[in-house]
């Protein structure tokens, strides 16, 4: 009997995909950022690369929406995943988590997927710099090289606004008095209320500062997460000094997209106003083989764009090839698809597209 349970369990693995999944604890971190654990109904190896993220399938007041969120945690706790995420001012979804989600609760997400990761861009030596809740890519990175013993040599620089802001500060600590390969600098912007003293960097990162912390940055591979004017610091500072940028990766998620039915009217409104400067012998077809439905467009419109003039909503939540939520299988025809890492080389061997970013190179047909 416990060798079929265990037997059970190691045969299930984790695939890009639509997986549902049941919250199982939440951390609170900072006084506004928690940590939400998943584990699946029934056991499953949730494998991934260190840096992926997930995206969350949510109902908010009666709204499909779709965000994505980098997995904190490390693959080498493989029977669940974390996320971590920050109360944001005005943040729709943030907010909601931290409001709404409790443990027991069951919800969807997609994924793991992402470019962004140290798997695909290994090196003996590395500089994370993070910024605020950026450091949840950077933090699941660290764990992964610590549990896994790896012979690698880190210098992770944080910065965050006060010294309580800090998130994953005593976990970070402790890994890194273990390992002398292993350095960490932690930045702030202020200190903290009055009677709490804080006796390490203050401001911002520079470049002074940066090369005091690590002399030898522009001998490492740089991972960088945070706010796009912390990244756009970053970069320039890495440019000025003539930094190798092909050996620099960031992850950033990009703007959010439209909601999807503002989006169908906006492109069905563009279509009836050029309708009469089309040249329907160039236009093309995409069929949507599981609905039934198909329809002509123009060269240079997306999957995505079809699917919305005909009323059928495939999810999506980054609009830029990143997510992975649009994933369909394409059964006939060819698109020319420009994707930023929301989709993997078997997925893709396998017939499957990203509808955001795919544009039709001839007639296609869509199982969706």
């Amino acid at each position: 009997m416990i060798m079929n349970y265990y037997s059970q369990i190691t045969t299930q693995t984790w695939a890009n995909g639509r997986h549902l999944v049941r919250c199982v604890k939440v951390i609170q971190e900072t006084q506004d950022a928690s940590t939400f654990c998943f584990m699946a109904e029934q056991p499953v190896l949730f494998f991934f690369k260190p840096g992926q993220f997930v995206t969350l399938e949510l109902e908010i007041e009666g709204e499909q929406v779709m965000r994505s969120y980098t997995i904190s945690s490390s693959p080498s706790v493989p029977y669940s995943f974390s996320i971590t995420v920050k109360r944001m001012p005005h943040g729709k979804v943030s907010n909601w988590l931290h409001d709404n989600i409790k443990i027991g609760d069951e919800l969807a997400v997609h994924g793991p997927v992402g470019n962004f990761n140290i798997m695909d861009h290994s090196a003996d030596k590395v500089l994370f710099l993070s910024g605020g809740v950026g450091i949840t890519p950077l933090m699941s990175m660290t764990r992964w090289l610590f549990d896994t013993n790896a012979d690698v040599d880190v210098e992770f620089i944080h910065s965050a606004r006060a010294p309580r802001d800090v998130i994953y500060h005593r976990e970070l600590v402790h890994i890194f008095s273990r390992i002398p390969e292993f350095k960490l600098h932690v930045i702030c912007e202020n200190k903290n209320d009055i009677g709490e003293g804080w006796a390490g960097y203050r401001g911002y990162l520079t470049q002074p500062m940066l090369e005091l912390m690590a002399p030898d940055y522009l001998e490492r591979e740089i991972f960088c997460c945070g706010p796009a004017p912390y990244m756009e610091a970053v970069k320039r500072i890495l440019r000025d000094k003539g930094f190798d940028m092909s050996r620099y990766h960031e992850e950033s998620f990009g703007a959010t997209p439209l909601d999807v039915k503002e989006d169908a009217l906006e492109l069905a409104g563009q279509a009836e106003a050029d309708a009469e400067q089309l040249d329907y012998s160039e236009m093309l077809s995409v069929e949507f083989e599981g609905s039934g439905k198909s329809v002509r467009i123009q060269p240079g419109e997306t999957v995505h764009a079809a699917a919305s003039k005909l009323g059928l909503h495939i999810p999506k939540a980054c609009g830029m090839g990143i997510c992975g939520t649009c994933q369909v299988k394409l059964t006939s025809g060819e698109v020319e698809m420009d994707h930023n890492g929301g989709i993997t080389d078997e997925d893709i061997a396998e017939g499957y597209i990203l509808s955001c970013c795919s544009k039709p190179k001839e007639d296609i047909v869509v199982d969706f």
